[in-house]
């Protein structure tokens, strides 16, 4: 019997989220502790909640529950956005010990300690719209990944007026260069080949520092020797400066691949939500990108109707999407959030009439990404294996550089290795290859 305390985790939400959560681990792990499933006994639950719409809310509290219902006895503790923008309605749930935002994480071990001795449920929920300084977390390796997630940024200043993430993640705060090369070295000597730059709105990298940009820090990034793989999780086209799409055109390391969320196709509604940017704009940036990067897949966000959305707004944006040529899009029906100016607009949208246009948009998308896969057939492209496929274990499931999902038959020796594979069966949502060498058996040749 194990006499080591044991925590376990559960996150919801975004990659942020889960990223964090690796974060908060490293901290239980050096406090002697040992992680357990979450459906498991254990001493501690970390629940990390989520926000962005009022369904995350809603599963967050039925987590929370769950969590308590296991364990009666255990400490439980509550982090994320969702304590973050409602601590009061968190600590309202009998049976929730400790509560704690999206700042002062690593203050969690302490106040456990402090809850062991008083048995009284700490608030340790401070107002994030103060923070002005990027809070370090350590992330040496993933429990399960072989793609390495390196966060870059906090916050976001665009208080779109959809999104409640402003009140949750507090104003835009960049990482120091010198932090994020060094776990970026970190990471590489842990054997991760790829490396995925993610935050609250990581393009606005650098715009709170004086003589630095994400240009800049891509840049460095690709001087990091042994790193061969740079993609980035998101970036807003209005971030797109003349300068990153330089690097971008330079570098030998970033991915044919980038997110940039477009939300909608209709300037009318851009402005509703108000995005910093008009469709024209956005699609001059993406033409530009894929000049830099030839191939390159842009795969993005839509906010189905989004309040006041007429059927010749929502006309602009499926016209717009054929115009642009995505690789895959998420379509999301606009959902209120409760606390936004959307949510608060008059005309809100008939669910009907949102759900017909989903599954539109959602039609339009696998065409699209099918149309986008087959340009490939018969190509020879660079994936990192990194998981067994479900259906058929004699397969391994990856992502090639410009994101395609990959099913080829391998040995489980190669998962976070970098393979050349084949694309004999181009499709969507995943295509199937077969395997033409190794960079590793490449390696060999040059030092035997």
């Amino acid at each position: 019997m194990s006499l080591m305390p044991s925590v376990a985790f559960h996150t919801l939400g975004c990659k942020v989220n889960h990223y964090e959560t690796e974060a908060i681990w490293q901290l239980f792990h050096k406090a002697g502790y040992e992680k357990t499933e979450y459906e498991q006994i254990a001493d501690v639950y970390v629940i990390n909640t989520c926000t962005v719409t009022n369904t995350g809310d809603k599963k967050s509290r039925q987590v929370i529950r769950r969590a308590i219902r296991k364990n009666p006895d255990a400490v439980v503790c509550v982090t994320g956005c969702y304590a973050q923008t409602s601590p009061a309605e968190v600590m309202a749930i009998p049976g929730v010990d400790i509560v704690v935002g999206t700042q002062d994480r690593h203050k969690l071990i302490d106040y456990i300690e402090e809850y062991r001795v008083s048995r009284e449920p700490i608030n340790g929920v401070g107002n994030i719209m103060k923070a002005r300084v990027y809070e370090e977390l350590d992330v040496p390796s993933f429990t399960d990944r072989t793609r390495a997630s390196l966060k870059i940024q906090e916050g976001c200043n665009n208080f779109c007026t959809f999104c409640i993430i402003p009140w949750a993640r507090g104003l835009m705060r960049s990482r120091q260069p010198q932090d994020v090369l060094e776990q970026a070295e970190q990471l590489v000597h842990a054997g991760y080949k790829e490396i995925v730059l993610t935050g609250i709105h990581t393009g606005g990298y650098g715009e709170d520092m004086k003589d630095y940009s994400l240009a800049d820090l891509l840049a460095d990034l690709e001087k990091v020797e042994g790193l061969k793989r740079i993609r980035i999780s998101s970036i807003e086209a209005s971030q797109i400066t003349d300068d990153v799409i330089q690097v971008i055109n330079d570098s030998n390391k970033i991915v044919r691949h980038l997110h940039v969320p477009l939300q909608s196709g209709s300037d009318t509604v851009l402005k509703r939500m108000r995005r910093k940017y008009t469709a024209e704009f956005y699609k001059e940036r993406v033409d530009r990108l894929k000049k830099a990067l030839p191939g390159l897949a842009v795969t993005s966000d839509v906010i189905v109707g989004f309040p006041g959305e007429t059927d010749k707004e929502f006309n602009e944006t499926a016209d717009f999407i054929r115009k642009i040529g995505f690789s895959e899009l998420h379509v999301f029906p606009y959902s209120k959030r409760t606390g936004t100016p959307a949510a608060r607009m008059e005309d809100q949208v008939d669910d009907q009439v949102k759900n017909k246009r989903v599954h539109y948009l959602i039609e339009l998308s696998n065409q699209q990404a099918k149309e986008y896969a087959s340009y490939y057939e018969g190509q020879v492209l660079e994936m990192i294996p990194e998981e067994k496929d479900k259906e058929n274990p004699a397969y391994l499931t990856g992502y090639t550089d410009n994101y395609m999902k990959v099913k080829v038959p391998l040995d489980t020796s190669m998962i976070g290795e970098i393979v050349k594979v084949k694309i004999d069966q181009a499709g969507y949502p995943y295509n199937i290859g077969s395997f033409v060498k190794a960079e590793k058996d490449l390696r060999k040749t040059v030092t035997s």
